[in-house]
């Protein structure tokens, strides 16, 4: 196993990533900027290092400083969590230049399937099903425009480079067409140093599901059930649950044979996710075949922050498997007996109000967090915390755990009710109204649901 950890982020993934660490012996280095000095996850790592100022760019996105830390810490390897600096080839790179091991795919994968035409057209020849849309970037408006004609409106105009739910708007008509171009290609530029631009097929009601894939020490490509995502705002996910309700066994064989040829295509190493777009309505039946087409939305080359209900429905901790991996190292499972069992849920707990969703950071001055069968928090603040404005809103992940579905809401709801937070907006009270909402209680819901419950408000 690998000797010692720099992890190369902050709040709740990196004491995830730490909890796991130490409970396999690794010695754990944290590293954090100014504004995180009091988080948890500081003082629970066996040494910390301050890279810089508030400013990510200054800090958690500072490679010279990340490098030094573990340089002088003696860190034999580097796990980048998600986000930050986890899908950044070159940094990748420079990581195993540095003699260190890269705790993620490698830099090639990442790089392939980084931008989102190349990985579309990577997909497609792998024999993954993609939604109709552009096979090169649309140069200009009118480019786009001829594109979107072909596929037909609606269409989704998209950042290549982009991910996270950021970089993307909906166009029903000309018009609206050419200003969405405008306003993605200048975000995309200044976001992401990219301003390519995709036009996609839009689908009005579909479902966000995707699928856990590890890529083996021994080049084996493995599926570990897929979760479903369809609960957004911004097309940024809230909620997420495993199985999927929507999925039946004969179309769950269908997502991870597609998934794991994903991974194959890229030579894939250590933990990702393939995502897929699924309308449940589209076509033919043929047999016992369940009814709906899905199609390859982006592959996720790192830890998702909805990895723990894959991990509480299949026994398998990911954080451990990735550091198996990185290692050479056989897994800790027999890949040939995976079997899912029961149901999980996951909510994010942002600090956000629960209406508009706009965040709300402040400091901390009540935080409990609920306890009982079937119920883990990962957390990233604690009472006497700050949550500032510098980085993403999400405050803690609570995930509970059932026999069935039903059983698995009911203690969610449950949970929920016992979650006390105070201090900073929170958006547990949406929750509450989450399980109070048929839609989601029948299962029969889509990506449309916050909208269609703001709506009604």
């Amino acid at each position: 196993m690998i000797e010692s950890l720099l992890v190369a982020n902050r709040g709740e993934i990196a004491r995830r990533i730490i909890r796991t660490a130490r409970r396999l012996g690794v010695r754990t280095i944290a590293v954090y900027s100014e504004a995180d000095a009091d988080l948890p996850f500081v003082r629970e790592a066996d040494e910390a290092v301050c890279v810089g100022p508030a400013n990510p760019a200054q800090s958690y996105r500072n490679t010279e400083a990340i490098l030094a830390a573990a340089k002088s810490t003696n860190a034999k390897a580097i796990h980048p969590g998600y986000g930050f600096l986890s899908e950044n080839a070159d940094f990748a790179r420079t990581v195993e230049a540095n003699g260190l091991i890269w705790v993620g795919p490698g830099a090639d994968a990442i790089t392939a399937m980084g931008d989102k035409i190349n990985a579309r057209n990577l997909m497609a020849d792998a024999g993954v099903p993609v939604a109709p849309g552009t096979t090169d970037p649309a140069a200009d408006a009118d480019a786009a425009l001829a594109a979107a004609e072909t596929i037909g409106f609606p269409v989704m105009v998209k950042a290549a480079a982009g991910g996270g739910g950021m970089g993307m708007a909906v166009a029903s008509d000309e018009a609206g067409l050419r200003t969405e171009y405008d306003k993605v290609r200048a975000f995309a530029e200044r976001m992401f140093g990219d301003g390519s631009v995709l036009i996609e097929r839009y689908f009005p009601r579909v479902r966000h599901v995707e699928v856990q894939i590890l890529g083996l020490a021994d080049g084996r490509v493995v599926a570990l059930g897929e979760r479903e995502c369809s609960v957004q705002r911004r097309n940024q996910k809230l909620v997420e649950e495993s199985p999927s309700p929507a999925v039946s066994a004969e179309l769950r064989e269908r997502l991870l044979a597609a998934a794991v040829r994903a991974g194959e295509a890229v030579g894939y190493r250590n933990a990702g996710t393939v995502e897929f777009l699924f309308d449940p309505t589209a076509g033919p039946v043929q047999g016992d075949a369940q009814a709906g087409e899905f199609f390859f939305l982006e592959m996720n080359t790192r830890l998702q922050v909805e990895h723990p209900v894959t991990e509480l429905v299949y026994g398998v901790d990911l954080v451990e498997e990735q550091l198996r991996v990185a290692a050479g190292l056989e897994p800790g499972f027999d890949p040939a007996a995976l079997t899912a069992r029961g149901h999980a849920i996951e909510l994010r707990i942002n600090a956000e109000d629960p209406k508009r969703f706009l965040p709300g950071p402040g400091a901390v001055t009540a935080w409990t967090e609920p306890t009982g069968e079937g119920v883990r928090v990962d957390s990233g603040y604690a009472l006497g915390t700050t949550v500032t404005p510098f980085y993403d809103s999400l405050m803690a992940k609570l995930i509970v755990y059932g026999a069935d579905r039903s059983e698995a809401i009911a203690r969610a709801r449950t949970a929920v009710a016992g979650f006390e937070v105070a201090g900073p907006k929170c958006n547990l009270p949406f929750f509450a109204e989450l399980f109070d909402n048929s839609e989601f209680l029948g299962g029969d819901y889509d990506t449309g649901i916050v909208g269609r419950m703001r709506a009604k408000k």
